[in-house]
């Protein structure tokens, strides 16, 4: 049978998004950003306690959303529990945009800003880091002139690394009269900044994050959405009823309960960040400053080649060569152990290029 689906252009004229390889697992994973520790023990008990009726029943959202709340240090009416980040985000796209407005990003960043715009039709205003992986305030700054319905910031950015002061997002949100600013801290434990404590001040302010990294419960998606409750209200009328299923639910409340469990690998994992960069750097691979659990590296021309073999030996990183340009990849930072594999296997087969790289920088 022949049938003439009335799909819209915007589906048609795009790609579908890069999710992770199968079989990832037993692999050295330095692809997704994942904690590659995994969860709290309290969380694997907690859920095996989850009886059959509870599966058979639609989520309960009041007791966690006050926990979660609590967590936070916010009110449980200033947050929005979502199925992970990236449907949080999808959010703002229903509520402000529509097909042939704008929005505002600065690339190299988080690939489903764009991807949302896309198919929504919008138009995508782009600022873009320097060579140095700079944030563009200046150029931001005039964008908002144009009047963007949303500004995406991601705060630590990824895959830069890059971390913007709250100064300089002071003055953004001080521009952005017309525009909602989304913050998605998705990495801020591994950096420390946040403008949590500001919601209640600018209505144009929105944070975004997640239980996917620091909590390491990325294979059960959960997110959150938080803001002053005036402005959150626009966001709740776009959801749906149950966003969040009950398994995420439960892997939440026993994580937030084991506290030192998250403080402990994010303590490990900024040692490790350091520790790692700088021993790259000897090997002749350029390292961008980072505030997250990564770190960008530009590897230069030898890098598409190493990156290809380093998959078919099972070291996954997440290679950016069209991204930002050839040879560049960024790198989750796992455990020492994991590191010190990666180094080793850098060691061996990176041989760096010479005194300058295609940028013209060493």
């Amino acid at each position: 049978m022949k049938v003439n689906l009335p799909v819209r252009q915007a589906i048609l004229d795009r790609k579908t998004y890069e999710v992770p390889s199968e079989s990832r697992l037993g692999k050295l994973r330095l692809d997704f950003n994942e904690n590659t520790t995994g969860c709290s023990p309290a969380v694997k008990r907690a859920l095996a306690k989850i009886s059959s009726k509870q599966l058979g029943m639609y989520p309960e959202y009041e007791v966690a959303n006050k926990k979660l709340a609590r967590f936070f240090k916010v009110r449980p009416e200033e947050l929005l529990l979502q199925n992970g980040g990236d449907e949080g985000l999808r959010l703002f796209f229903d509520v402000f945009v529509e097909q042939g407005s704008s929005i505002l990003i600065c690339e190299p960043t988080f690939p489903m800003y764009r991807y949302y715009a896309e198919i929504f039709g919008a138009k995508v205003e782009v600022c873009n880091h320097d060579e140095e992986m700079r944030f563009p305030l200046d150029e931001v700054l005039a964008a908002l002139g144009s009047k963007p319905r949303v500004l995406f910031i991601a705060n630590p950015n990824n895959p830069t690394g890059t971390v913007v002061s709250r100064g300089d997002i002071k003055k953004i949100l001080e521009a952005a009269t017309d525009t909602a600013v989304v913050i998605d801290e998705a990495y801020w434990e591994f950096c420390g900044t946040t403008v949590l404590d500001w919601i209640n001040q600018y209505p144009n302010l929105y944070i975004v994050r997640t239980f996917s990294k620091a909590a390491a419960l990325a294979g059960l998606r959960l997110g959150a959405v938080i803001a002053c409750p005036d402005s959150l209200s626009y966001i709740r009328r776009a959801g749906s009823p149950f966003p969040v299923n009950t398994l995420a639910l439960v892997a939440a409340e026993a994580a937030i309960g084991d506290p030192a469990v998250m403080k402990r690998y994010v303590s490990q994992t900024k040692k490790v960040r350091n520790w790692f960069a700088k021993e790259a750097s000897k090997l002749g691979v350029k390292v961008f400053p980072s505030g997250g659990n990564f770190i960008l590296a530009d590897f230069g021309e030898p890098g598409p080649a190493l990156f290809s073999r380093m998959r078919s030996e099972g070291i996954l990183l997440r290679e950016r060569s069209q991204q930002i340009a050839p040879g560049f990849a960024r790198i989750t930072i796992g455990t020492q152990a994991e590191m010190k594999r990666l180094l080793a296997y850098v060691k061996n087969h990176f041989k760096a290029p010479g005194a300058t790289n295609r940028n013209g920088r060493r």
